[in-house]
């Protein structure tokens, strides 16, 4: 196993990352060919998994009162949930959801399996544990938003706007990844971080991410 965070945490997002076969729909959006009602679909499920994220990565941070590092990196993605939740709204319109449409939807089991899972770590996890998990699954959430964000545009005619939800997650975030270097740099200097359950809570993220996609599809 790699001896410092820099090289743990290139190791996790190489080994965890998903055979991409395991995502069916951002092919298909990629290429123009998801229907408006799946991508409709989509914007009504992420309704529900970011502020649910958010109360998840605030709880973590809440619970790592002896690990500031860790605090400071799950504050970070808190806050970066609730910056997307402000730009989600223009790709449910582009999508042709309103209001109405949101409140009746009834949302999929398959799709809500990440969250539920992100609330259990938050309730489970050791804070360092979930950090190594997260950073790695956050890399692949962030590969398919850029090809989302590009599709969009190519095939769909979406705007700037509509976009900037995907292009936020798309963009390379420098300073999170330096906050997590760190708090599994401290994990290792204190012995709370755990690989063994990191890299399982990984794998079940990733499982539970390519449900997501592949429900709605």
């Amino acid at each position: 196993m790699p001896g410092t965070a820099a090289e743990m945490l290139r190791t996790a997002r190489s080994e965890l990352a998903p055979d991409p076969k395991v995502n069916p729909l951002v092919p298909l959006v990629a290429g123009g060919r998801a229907s408006l009602e799946t991508l409709a679909a989509l914007a009504l499920e992420q309704h529900r998994v970011i502020p649910a994220d958010r109360h998840a990565f605030l709880h973590l941070a809440q619970r790592a009162s002896e690990e500031p590092e860790a605090a400071a990196f799950f504050t970070m993605l808190a806050e970066g949930e609730e910056l997307a939740a402000g730009l989600l709204g223009a790709f449910a319109e582009a999508c042709d959801v309103d209001e109405e449409r949101r409140q009746a939807y009834e949302p999929l089991p398959g799709c809500q399996a990440y969250p539920a899972y992100i609330s259990w770590l938050a309730l489970n996890a050791t804070p360092t544990d979930a950090v190594l998990a997260v950073t790695a699954n956050f890399a692949t959430w962030g590969t398919y938003c850029a090809r989302i964000a590009e599709g969009l545009r190519t095939h769909y005619a979406f705007t700037d706007e509509s976009c900037a939800f995907f292009d936020f997650f798309a963009e390379p975030a420098p300073t999170l990844d330096e906050q997590a270097e760190a708090a599994v740099q401290a994990g290792l200097e204190s012995g709370r971080l755990n690989t063994g359950p990191a890299y399982s809570y990984g794998r079940l993220l990733q499982a539970y991410e390519a449900m997501f996609w592949s429900s709605l599809s």
